[in-house]
C-alpha cells in the first residue's frame, strides 16, 4: 500500500486487510460495549464532502469522529466552491492543509479519484454511482456476527443473494465476492444490471480466489436455499423520474415471505435502507424475525470507525488501550 491508505474502491483493498479491518472492528465494539474510551483519532479532523443527501454516511462518520477522540466538519455542495466551479483537484490541495482526511459521497467516482490523486490525506469513498465500500464492507461484518461458525456455516460459506436493481451496492458487493471468494447471486431485472466492467473483474478475482459468483435473472433461483438475502431501493437517487417505468421492471424482484420461503430456514435478509416498503420489500420480511436491517445500520458506526482508524491514524494501536 502506498504511505497515505485511501478506500476509494473494494478493488484496492485485500481480503487479508477486510479481515484485519473486521478485527479491528471487534477490539472498538468492545471497547464501546464496556464503557471504555478510545481515542487514537485525538487532534485529527475529517472533512465530509455531501454531493448526494445522506443520513447514516452523514451521522456514522461524524459519531464514529467524536468517539475516537477526532473532530468533523460537514461541507455541502452549496456551501464549498465545488459547487461553483473548482476543481477537485484544487479542493484536493486545499483540503490536504487544513485536515487529515476527507469523505466524499458523491456522482461520479471521478470526484473521489482526483480527491485521492491530487491530495495528500487519506480519502474515503463515501458513496457513488458505481460503488458504495463503506456499505458492502458493513454488511459483511454483519453476516460475520450472525454466521460465526457452529451449527451454522462459517461466514465466509454463506450463500449470499442479491435481489435487485445492479446498482452501486451490487457492484461492491461483486467486487467483495470476488475478493474474499465468496458464493454470490445476483438476480436483476435485464434493464437494470450491474456494470458490465465490475462484472468483468469480479470474475477475474474469483478465478484466483476462488469465489462462486452467478448473474442472472431470476430471483427464485438466486435465494434457493440462502443464507443472506440482500435487496435495495429500486429507486436509487436520480432515477424517482423513471417509478412507473421501473415498478414494472422490477415486477417479481420484491423480497417477501414467498422468496424468503425458498432460502435456508435461519437465513437473514438485509437491506441498506432507505426502503421503500412494499415494493422492494414488504414490512412482514423488513420487521420479521430474519430481519437484520436495523443491526445493519448500526454496523454502519462500528465499521466506518474501523476504517477511520486504520486510514487515518498515525499508530492504530495508539489510544486503544
Amino acid at each position: 500500500m502506498s504511505p497515505v491508505k485511501h478506500l476509494v474502491s473494494l478493488d484496492d483493498i485485500s481480503a487479508e486487510e477486510v479481515h484485519a479491518l473486521f478485527e479491528r472492528v471487534d477490539e472498538l465494539l468492545e471497547a464501546r460495549s464496556s464503557g471504555k474510551t478510545v481515542t487514537p483519532l485525538r487532534g485529527k479532523t475529517l472533512a465530509m464532502i455531501f454531493r448526494k443527501p445522506s443520513t447514516r454516511t452523514r451521522i456514522s462518520f461524524h459519531v464514529g469522529m467524536k468517539e475516537l477522540g477526532g473532530d468533523s466538519i460537514i461541507l455541502r455542495e452549496d456551501e464549498i466552491q465545488i459547487g461553483r466551479g473548482e476543481t477537485i483537484a484544487d479542493t484536493a490541495r486545499v483540503l490536504s492543509r487544513y485536515v487529515d482526511g476527507v469523505m466524499i459521497r458523491t456522482f461520479d467516482p471521478a470526484d473521489v479519484e482526483g480527491l485521492a490523486r491530487f491530495g495528500s490525506i487519506p480519502v474515503i469513498n463515501g458513496l457513488t454511482d458505481l460503488e458504495h465500500p463503506c456499505q458492502v464492507l458493513t454488511d459483511l461484518y454483519t453476516i460475520r456476527q450472525r454466521f460465526p461458525g457452529g451449527r451454522g456455516p462459517e461466514w465466509t460459506d454463506c450463500g449470499i443473494a442479491y435481489v435487485g436493481d445492479g446498482n452501486n451496492v451490487a457492484n461492491s458487493w461483486l467486487l467483495a465476492a470476488g475478493k474474499l471468494g465468496l458464493r454470490f447471486s445476483l438476480a436483476a431485472p435485464r434493464a437494470h444490471p450491474a456494470n458490465p466492467d465490475i462484472i468483468r473483474r469480479a470474475r477475474d478475482l474469483a478465478s484466483a480466489s476462488g469465489a462462486k459468483i452467478k448473474i442472472g435473472n431470476n430471483p427464485e433461483e438466486a435465494v434457493r436455499e440462502a443464507h443472506v438475502i440482500y435487496t435495495d431501493t429500486w429507486f436509487s437517487m436520480g432515477a424517482e423520474k423513471e417509478r412507473a417505468d421501473r415498478l414494472s421492471r422490477f415486477e417479481g424482484f420484491q423480497v417477501n415471505a414467498g422468496l424468503l420461503a425458498l432460502a435456508d430456514p435461519e437465513a437473514i435478509v438485509m437491506h441498506c435502507l432507505p426502503a421503500h416498503r412494499g415494493e422492494e420489500i414488504t414490512d412482514e420480511v423488513m420487521d420479521g424475525p430474519q430481519s437484520v436491517v436495523f443491526d445493519q445500520a448500526e454496523n454502519r458506526l462500528h465499521v466506518q470507525k474501523g476504517i477511520l482508524v486504520e486510514v487515518m491514524a498515525n499508530d492504530p494501536e495508539e489510544g486503544m488501550h
